[in-house]
């Protein structure tokens, strides 16, 4: 069987698991393939001509085109396909709003305080509790966001939960949140989300590439 699409992405990376979840739940063709993180291969010039001049993952190859950012990546995935898209014009509206929301708080807050927890090697205490502090925040929004409902925008997966849902898999000792203790409503919904058929853990769904070392 023909591959259709390529993805550029690494284990660790919670954006680059949005798309992949997307493309496995959706049963489209896709291989993913490895980025060299760790090495800075997505600093290198020619790999930023070539592949995404931002320096990032994910990149979704198909037909020759490379697109960058995940939430674009996942409105055109929704749109060409035809699934998890929002229904009617409020749904966009709110499809786009938490959209920009995971980007700038959500996903943004959750995995700066990932990296400075794991990753860092002598984080700064005022630096780690400042982004815990935002992120506790972003997480305290969306679990009462979902304590009424199935999924972010009803009883239907959607892009949003994909984005969302992008970083919350990892194991606590990465991530620093004991997610099902803290955040019953978001664990609940997770587990909603690991049920859809297709559905896979990040290092499983995505066995390449090489992410920064943890200090654990």
């Amino acid at each position: 069987m023909t591959v259709r699409y390529q993805l550029y992405c690494v284990g660790g990376s919670g954006n680059s698991f949005k798309v992949a979840l997307f493309l496995n739940c959706a049963g489209l063709d896709w291989e993913p393939v490895g980025v060299d993180l760790a090495g800075g291969q997505n600093r290198d010039p020619g790999w930023r001509a070539a592949t995404n001049a931002m320096g990032e993952v994910p990149v979704l190859e198909v037909d020759g085109r490379r697109m960058s950012q995940s939430g674009a990546i996942l409105t055109w995935l929704a749109e060409t396909h035809g699934v998890f898209g929002p229904a009617g014009d409020e749904e966009k509206f709110e499809t786009l709003r938490w959209l920009l929301f995971d980007n700038h708080k959500f996903t943004g807050h959750f995995a700066a305080h990932r990296a400075l927890y794991a990753k860092t090697l002598d984080p700064h205490p005022a630096a780690l509790a400042y982004i815990r502090e935002k992120t506790e925040s972003a997480l305290s929004i969306v679990d009462k966001h979902l304590a009424p409902r199935r999924f972010m925008l009803g009883d239907r997966p959607t892009i949003v939960d994909f984005s969302l849902v992008g970083y919350l898999y990892y194991p606590t000792e990465e991530t620093g949140f004991d997610l099902a203790a803290a955040y019953p409503a978001i664990d609940a919904w997770r587990g909603r989300v690991a049920a859809l058929p297709g559905w896979k853990p990040p290092y499983e769904m995505m066995p390449v590439g090489k992410s920064m070392p943890m200090r654990f």
